[in-house]
Parts: structure tokens; sequence; C-alpha cells
């Protein structure tokens, strides 16, 4: 039997806002002090999870609080580059209708941001309304929260659901949740090293691409229902 419910992260699942957040952020960060960081050491440190506790792993790498305009100043950055540069990742919009079941979107990004992205990238008709958010609940990725918040909002049980994730804290929470839960390294800039992590994290299989997601996905399906 298909799974009743396939949730997805949106930041470098369905749209690669990971790439623009990433490079604004380390201009910021290279011009409060933090000069050794890389583009390796963000997206090692800081991709999938939220925004707020992001911020207090670059405080402490810092040694000092951050500037009081430190996340305004990202976002505006951020703003500046989305209309021109945000897009669906390739295959998207092919793939989504042809998996069997519910589908909704779990993100640590925060509501507006989230929903704007969608809307952006053509994506938020997949899912509207049905999508959620870390800060709706106490904790962020890697904790469970957001995973069993999505559940319980669809009205499904959580070893019912399958998760699409790109991170090691996203995969730690969809696995926390009981969930079944496939890495993707379509936005990965070392896909190889990726697939190891995300695998020894403990999801069940990794793609590439959505052309590989239906036929993963309907794998899985048959194994849940076994």
């Amino acid at each position: 039997m298909p799974f009743d419910l396939v949730i997805y992260d949106c930041d470098g699942t369905l749209i690669d806002s990971e790439t623009l957040y990433s490079e604004v952020s380390l201009v910021l960060c290279h011009e409060i002090g933090l000069t050794q960081w890389t583009i390796e050491d963000y997206n090692a440190n800081l991709v999938g999870i939220p925004l707020a506790d992001g911020f207090k792993v670059i405080e402490a790498a810092l040694g000092r609080p951050l500037p009081a305009d430190f996340e305004s100043r990202i976002e505006d950055g951020v703003a500046a580059r989305l209309e021109s540069e945000l897009r669906a990742l390739p295959g998207v919009r092919e793939a989504l209708p042809l998996l069997a079941g519910r589908r909704c979107v779990a993100s640590s990004t925060s509501p507006a941001p989230l929903r704007r992205n969608l809307g952006l990238a053509g994506l938020l008709e997949f899912f509207d309304p049905h999508v959620f958010s870390a800060s709706q609940v106490a904790r962020g990725k890697p904790a469970p929260d957001v995973f069993f918040f999505a559940a319980a909002q669809m009205v499904v049980e959580p070893a019912s659901c399958l998760v699409l994730e790109d991170s090691v804290p996203g995969v730690q929470a969809a696995r926390a949740a009981g969930m079944q839960v496939v890495g993707f390294t379509g936005t990965a800039h070392d896909k190889a090293h990726m697939r190891e992590r995300l695998l020894a994290t403990g999801a069940a299989g990794v793609i590439d691409t959505y052309g590989d997601w239906p036929g993963e996905a309907a794998r899985l399906a048959e194994l849940h229902a076994a």
C-alpha cells in the first residue's frame, strides 16, 4: 500500500533557496569578523536547522553576539535575489503528481518566507494550505516536532509517512518521528559525501534527481506494505 502522506522539506529539496541564503549569509559572516568560514563550513553547520538555531552556531564561532540587524540584512539580501533567481528544482512539477497519497511541506523556514518562496517557485499550488513550519512547534530539526505536527494536522499516523529531505538534521528529525525518509542530493556540492552522510544518518535511500523519486517512493511503498 502507498504511504498515506508524503512530506517534503523545502529549502534544498523543492527549491534551491539554500544556495542564496548561504551565499548572502557567508558575506555577512565575513563582514562581522568570521573570515575563516568557507561555504563548506556554512553548509556543514547551518543547513537543515532553523535560522535562529543557526545564529547561535554563528555566535559561538564568532565569540560574541551578532549585530541586532544581522537577520534583517540576510533577509533583505536574499529577497533582492529571490525574484530573479529562485526556481523550483528540475523535475519537481513533473514528479509530484506521480506519487500516490497526500502531500505537505514541513520546513525549518518560518511561515511567511516559506510560503513566499514556494509561490515564487510556482509550487505553492501543489501544497496549499498544507505548509508547515518549525516555528509552529517547540523545537526545530533535528528534533521531530515539525514532522509530528505535520502528521497531526493531516490526521495521519507518523509511521504512514514518507519524507524527502536533503540535510542530516532533517533525516534525523524524520527518523526520530518514526517516519521513513529518503535523502536528496540534488543541490549538494559533494553528492557522494552527502549521500554517505544521509545513509549513515538513517535514510532508507538517496536520490540525486526527481526523475528517480517516483521509482524510489514506489520501492519503499512495497516494503512498507510487506
